[in-house]
């Protein structure tokens, strides 16, 4: 019969292992990627448009579309998401109709990003006549992130403490007033948080776009910023073939000489952002919790 300390030290020792396991197998997969990538990585091969059937093409196009969708697909998410959660939070009651919401919004969160890119291509770029774009590929990924957005928004605000809203509303200000003054300062470092890991997640996004941005990008001329000319890099209705998808279309299609090369720099490009925004992401949150509450 084991004792209740033997016990516990066998769980924790389980616990423990099973931790660093998670953790070596996370460093060895992030390891293998940027050993591979990193001796691809240059300024020419960050900056250069890609070439299919030559060696020596780059990734640079790819990255500026990445950027772009992401500013596109928050432009629309944050407001929209954060004002759900705001309803949510603070003027909903528990009835049929916030039960319709929350259902809703589990469902999206829980479909396929594939299940989107392929909505997206049916509303976006057939019905819209859109065809694959910036604009589509955005709308669609802001369709894939908005549940997720509502519910950080919707639990960070929760989590706020009720004194200082009964503290606030005692000392006469509106619901409004405190909402905006009080409740969204208290909980400013959680939404950033939400906002930045959800821009990793529309960063490293492929399936979705695959069927809404599309897989090309027309030769661009960065010196143009007139948003109404077809070739201009701010031009909502060209095709925009993101890194994610170039990595996939590069490893499927393999018509450069030097795919394999090109994959993997770009991979380690790809995690090198993604890892920049979790960083970005918990040191902006204790920097933010430090300076609203001053521990």
């Amino acid at each position: 019969m084991i004792n209740a300390r033997t016990s516990d030290k066998i769980a924790t020792f389980i616990f423990y292992a099973m931790a660093v396991s998670v953790s070596l197998i996370l460093l060895a997969l992030v390891g293998f990627i940027l050993f591979n990538g990193l001796r691809v990585i240059n300024l020419h091969f960050l900056t250069s448009p890609p070439s299919a059937f030559r060696a020596g093409g780059g990734i640079g196009p790819q990255i500026f579309n990445s950027f772009l969708i992401l500013i596109l697909t928050m432009i629309f998410t944050i407001p929209i998401g954060l004002g759900a959660g705001i309803y949510l939070a603070e003027f909903s009651r528990e009835n049929r109709w916030t039960r319709i919401i929350r259902i809703c919004t589990e469902t999206l969160a829980s479909l396929p990003s594939i299940v989107i890119g392929l909505f997206g291509l049916l509303f976006f770029v057939t019905v819209l006549k859109w065809g694959f774009s910036l604009i589509s590929g955005a709308l669609a990924l802001t369709v894939l992130n908005l549940p997720v957005m509502t519910r950080i928004s919707e639990d960070t605000l929760r989590s706020v403490k009720n004194e200082l809203r009964e503290a606030s509303l005692a000392l006469g200000a509106t619901q409004w007033q405190t909402i905006v003054h009080v409740v969204l300062v208290a909980a400013i470092p959680g939404l950033v948080t939400g906002v930045i890991l959800t821009a990793g997640r529309v960063f490293g996004e492929a399936a979705a776009l695959l069927y809404t941005a599309g897989i090309t990008t027309p030769r661009l001329q960065f010196y143009s910023w007139n948003p109404f000319n077809s070739n201009s890099p701010f031009y909502l209705f060209r095709p925009a073939e993101t890194l994610a998808v170039h990595i996939w279309k590069v490893n499927s299609e393999g018509l450069a000489p030097d795919a394999r090369q090109i994959a993997d720099g770009a991979s380690a490009v790809l995690i090198i952002i993604v890892l920049f925004f979790n960083i970005a992401a918990r040191w902006m949150a204790r920097r933010l919790y430090k300076k609203t509450t001053g521990i």
